[in-house]
This record gives C-alpha cells, sequence and structure tokens, in this order.
C-alpha cells in the first residue's frame, strides 16, 4: 500500500526537508497541501486542514508542520478523522497534551509518530552501541547556531511554546536521551531571555544520568559562522565525539564515520513502517527536559535581539 498524504504547513522546514525526503521514500506519496501562504507543485492545493480533509476523502496520512503551539488541535482533528499523524518536532507545545494525542490514536486504532530528526544521524546508532558497552563519566555539548540563518521571519519562536532555543536544543536532548542507556534528569538550568522576547536565546543545562554522570549543555542562538553541534562523552574505556549534529564520530580522536545528512528519508521509511505495522512511536523523553528546563530554570534577563 502507498499512503496517501497530505502536509499541513508548507514552510522552510517542510520545503527544505519534508518534501525532498517524501520524495525519496517508497511507499508514500504526497497529494495535497494545506497552507495559509504557500501552494504546493503538482498536488491539490487547500486553504486549511478542514479543506483538505473534506477534499480528500482517500488520504491516509496527515504531515504536521505548523509551529508548535497549534499543532495539537490540527492533530486531534486528523485523528479523529481516523488518519495517521506524523509529526514534526517538537510534537507539540507541551507534554500533557502529546499525551492526549497518544490517547486517542489508540483509541481510533491509527499512527501517531512523534519525530525526531536528529536521532537518524548517520552516527547516531554507532554511538549508541559503543556507549552501551562503556560506564559514561560525564558528557558536554555544545549546540550554536544562527537564529536568523535557520528562522528567518518566524516571530513565532519567540512566543510563549515556540521554544526559542530549545527548538535546535531540544536535537541535542533528543541525540543525548537515545545514546545514553539510563535516564536523565534535570539538575538546574539557566535561561538567557532577551528583553523584547518571551522564549530563551540561550541556554545551560545542568542533568545527570541515573548512576550519577554529569551531563552540561550549552544551547546558543547567537553563533555566526560555522554552527556547532557537538556531542562528547567521557567513559572509562575512551572518548566519543559526536559532531556536525551527529553525522560524524570521533573516537579517542579518530574519525570513526562522516556521513550525509539522510535523517528525513530515514524517518520518513519509519512513518511508512509504523503505519504497515499499525504501531504509535511517541517518545517525550526530550521533551520532558525541556519541559523540565522551563520549570524550574532561573530567568536571566539579557540584551534586546532584532531578529
Amino acid at each position: 500500500m502507498t499512503i496517501r498524504a497530505g502536509l499541513l504547513g508548507l514552510g522552510k522546514i517542510a520545503r527544505d526537508q519534508h518534501l525532498p525526503a517524501i520524495e525519496k521514500t517508497a511507499g508514500i506519496e504526497l497529494v495535497a497541501v494545506a497552507s495559509r501562504n504557500a501552494q504546493g507543485e503538482g498536488v491539490n492545493n487547500y486553504p486549511d486542514l478542514d479543506a483538505m480533509l473534506a477534499g480528500e476523502g482517500d488520504l491516509d496520512a496527515v504531515i504536521l508542520c505548523q509551529p508548535p503551539q497549534v499543532r495539537y488541535a490540527a492533530a486531534r482533528q486528523a485523528l479523529l478523522a481516523g488518519k495517521h499523524v506524523f509529526l514534526e518536532k517538537p510534537p507539540g507545545a507541551t507534554v500533557s497534551e502529546v499525551d492526549a494525542l497518544v490517547t486517542l490514536a489508540k483509541a481510533q486504532g491509527v499512527t501517531l509518530y512523534a519525530s525526531w530528526h536528529s536521532r537518524y544521524a548517520a552516527a547516531v546508532a554507532q554511538a549508541k552501541a559503543w556507549i552501551a558497552e562503556r560506564a559514561v563519566r560525564s558528557i558536554d555539548i555544545q549546540w550554536r547556531e544562527d537564529v536568523r540563518h535557520w528562522h528567518p521571519g518566524q516571530p513565532w519562536i519567540w512566543e510563549p511554546g515556540g521554544f526559542g532555543v530549545f527548538d535546535p536544543g531540544i536535537n541535542a536532548l533528543s541525540i543525548l536521551t537515545e545514546i545514553v542507556p539510563e535516564p536523565v534528569t534535570l539538575l538546574s538550568a539557566e535561561l538567557d531571555v532577551p528583553e523584547n522576547k518571551q522564549a530563551p536565546i540561550g541556554a545551560a543545562l545542568r542533568m545527570a544520568t541515573a548512576s550519577g554522570a554529569a551531563i552540561d549543555a550549552v544551547f546558543d542562538w547567537r553563533q555566526t559562522g560555522p554552527q556547532t553541534w557537538d556531542i562528547a562523552v567521557e567513559t572509562e574505556q575512551g572518548s566519543l565525539l559526536l559532531s556536525e549534529g551527529g553525522n560524524m564520530l570521533r573516537l579517542d580522536g579518530e574519525v570513526q564515520m562522516k556521513a550525509p545528512d539522510e535523517e528525513y528519508p530515514a524517518m520518513y521509511r519509519r512513518f511508512v513502517d509504523l503505519v504497515a505495522g499499525g504501531a504509535i512511536d511517541v517518545d517525550l523523553a526530550p521533551l520532558r527536559l525541556v519541559a523540565d528546563a522551563f520549570l524550574c530554570g532561573r530567568h536571566c534577563p539579557t540584551a534586546t535581539f532584532e531578529d
């Protein structure tokens, strides 16, 4: 069976990642787009989800790429219509609303997939296997990028529910919670919030594994020039460095793997398999850590930031 899919929210991430990935993936076909301000090529176009569901009677799945603040209502509507749902990360603005979607998907007997694209970076699986055989001493995460480059003209990221710097930072947390074989808890957080914004532009997190290994993470949206997406792991039997967002792996300083970014095609292959098996895949561990940071983090006012 080929999944007939409709995509809601044709913005930058959808054009850059979702459309090419769907084109590459056997078993799924994009047949419709719903977007207020954009048109998809070679598919049926609608102004909103209501119109798309009404106009596409044989639609199998809905892919949600709009901002997290409005994703819950759309996901709920699609699930109630009996559609499988693919959620761009983060899966929602709150933990409780995603929990509610899982309950609804189970009741409807359809697939719900909370995608974490960084977990599908080329070297993540190998890093996970290497760490599983060693005792972790410490982990250092440096996730620094330029918000003006990655989110031009997107004011929603600075509003409540928009996550601010945790929009990219949650990618690091998704890798962390994938490669570490025990629970991770947040100990403290400092959030740098510009005077003219509602969400942080920088964050420093102190975390720990269940066995007590220290984890420090710095997320920053003010870095220009080369971008930094690194996770360094020290163990009793050597060191590991994941860089380039998880697509390069070094062990004790020696490059073991470097591969191009194929994260989104891998996620769509996973979605096709989930639908075929009637399964649900929703891991909330990265979102819970972000929620904890907002819950107990110390807010540190910082300079006004102009997009």
